[in-house]
């Protein structure tokens, strides 16, 4: 076999399996607050996660496309070199996720992956386009918590204050029920944001390789979409039982109206940001600072700000660490594959 088709089987082998450890990963991004709020049972909102992160994963490409285009200049490497890139950008960001998830820190799957190809763009050579890394990136980056917190703390405050009067068990019970939607529209939103990352990596090297979609043809084709969705909704099926305790319990113990508010508010930032700003924000830091902001309505000390606080060291850590695993790739990578 061709090296470079052999390359390119095994970058979309890789990248496909990113997708399945993203699934697993973050699938507690999206239910673990119903789960720890008994409004749906693990099994039960592992299947609804898993189907619906495969449906909004057919929603839109915008976030591939950002995805895409943040390495630029491969038209000045060979097929091989550029290959290698994208392989080590991936196993940059793999790394970092399995050294996250052993821990049961949630970090973000998205801004690994973004580390993996900066790090590696810089250790090759390769241009980075830093103004969509500032625009579509760092920006939302720092957008998205900071709404996530303030949005939640609005929306349950106002709950709190429209049921002021009514009886806390039948609110209780309600807000349960209501918490099946808000779960399953951050499920479809995970699903929307995260797998395009990985159709955009796809077709990185597809390009790479000279196999890239022609003129007149789908940016990204139809059966990286739907590899992509497959591979992030069995990687959603599988679980994330340590990262679901640290999200559902250790932040704070929620009751289901702060659940419903932490949810939907993650769930609508997440649709804003891929539909409206085409950015790839983080599923985790939106709804981990929307927990953070809904437990706050309780009383600030309610919320474990020593566990947030570790939580947002490794946000923090993700894109250099998962930068420098990539790059570190790289030079070995570099010197075993013929460029």
């Amino acid at each position: 076999m061709d090296l470079t088709v052999a390359l390119v089987i095994t970058v979309v082998a890789i990248a496909l399996f990113f997708d399945f450890t993203n699934g697993f990963h973050d699938a507690a991004n999206a239910i673990a607050t119903s789960v720890s709020t008994r409004a749906l049972t693990p099994r039960l909102a592992l299947a609804m996660a898993g189907i619906l992160n495969f449906v909004g994963a057919l929603l839109g490409v915008e976030v591939a496309k950002t995805i895409k285009d943040i390495l630029t200049g491969f038209d000045t490497l060979t097929s091989n070199h550029a290959l290698t890139v994208v392989l080590s950008a991936l196993i940059g960001a793999i790394v970092w996720n399995l050294i996250t998830w052993y821990f049961g820190i949630p970090s973000s799957s998205s801004h690994a992956l973004i580390g993996g190809l900066i790090g590696v763009g810089l250790a090759a050579g390769v241009g980075v386009d830093w103004d969509k890394v500032v625009d579509k990136v760092a920006i939302p980056m720092v957008l998205s918590p900071m709404l996530g917190f303030i949005g939640a703390f609005i929306v349950m405050t106002a709950i709190m204050w429209i049921f002021r009067r009514a009886n806390p068990g039948r609110v209780n019970r309600g807000f349960r029920h209501a918490q099946t939607v808000s779960a399953a529209a951050m499920s479809l939103g995970h699903g929307l944001q995260d797998a395009q990352k990985t159709m955009g990596v796809i077709v990185l090297a597809l390009i790479a390789a000279g196999f890239g979609p022609g003129a007149g043809e789908r940016e990204i084709p139809l059966w990286v979409v739907v590899a992509a969705a497959s591979a992030i909704s069995l990687g959603t099926f599988t679980g994330g039982a340590r990262i679901m305790r640290t999200m559902g319990r250790r932040i704070i113990a929620l009751d289901p109206p702060r659940g419903f508010a932490a949810e939907s508010v993650a769930a609508t930032i997440l649709y804003g940001m891929a539909i409206g700003l085409h950015a790839p924000v983080s599923t985790t830091h939106t709804i981990t600072s929307a927990i953070m902001g809904a437990g706050a309505t309780k009383r600030f000390s309610a919320v474990r700000w020593g566990v947030a606080r570790g939580i947002i060291v490794a946000w923090i850590l993700t894109i250099p660490a998962a930068a420098g695993v990539g790059a570190l790739t790289y030079l070995i990578t570099s010197r075993i594959i013929p460029q």
